[in-house]
């Protein structure tokens, strides 16, 4: 069973890649939001290192010519979740990760200040696997444990907090 370590804010049991983009939440501020997402790198492709690498600052971008398009964006989640339902984190809960952009939840704006965000390797037009759903029901049953004011409808896809800029996690 997937537990955090006390003053890590990592789960046990899962891979931790330390990604460098990432900083601390403003002080005072309360996680009260989970923010799902859908990546493919390249678009379509559900290969899930590249992801990994654009995450932790080291993407080749020689691999694809969209790589030199995104090479400026310093990106991360909390969670990603590949095709297979295998989960890693790259970001501490208790760190803000760069997830969200330009985003707003209920007039508060700057959503990665009160947010987890949680990558599923995919896109809007395919269907996830079963065990990617799977992994992300207990991930999410895990999150709201330890933090009480994540409801139900404070469950999101990153369409639902930047609408002008985003579509993922898609109707899937």
């Amino acid at each position: 069973s997937l537990v955090f370590k006390n003053d890590s804010g990592r789960l046990s049991g899962l891979p931790f890649l330390d990604s460098p983009h990432c900083d601390d939440r403003p002080n005072n501020i309360e996680v009260d939001l989970l923010v799902i997402h859908a990546i493919s790198l390249p678009p379509n492709s559900f290969d899930a290192q590249d992801i990994k690498d654009f995450f932790l600052g080291c993407l080749d971008i020689g691999k694809d010519k969209f790589y030199r398009e995104i090479a400026h964006l310093r990106v991360s989640a909390h969670f990603l979740i590949d095709r297979n339902g295998v989960t890693a984190q790259f970001v501490s809960h208790k760190q803000r990760a760069w997830h969200a952009g330009v985003s707003s939840f209920k007039g508060r704006d700057k959503v990665n200040d009160f947010s987890i965000g949680i990558e599923l390797v995919g896109n809007d037009e395919t269907l996830f696997t079963e065990v990617q759903y799977q992994e992300l029901a207990r991930l999410i049953l895990i999150l709201q444990e330890l933090y009480p004011k994540i409801s139900k409808g404070r469950v999101v896809g990153h369409s639902d907090i930047a609408p002008s800029r985003k579509t993922d996690p898609g109707p899937n």
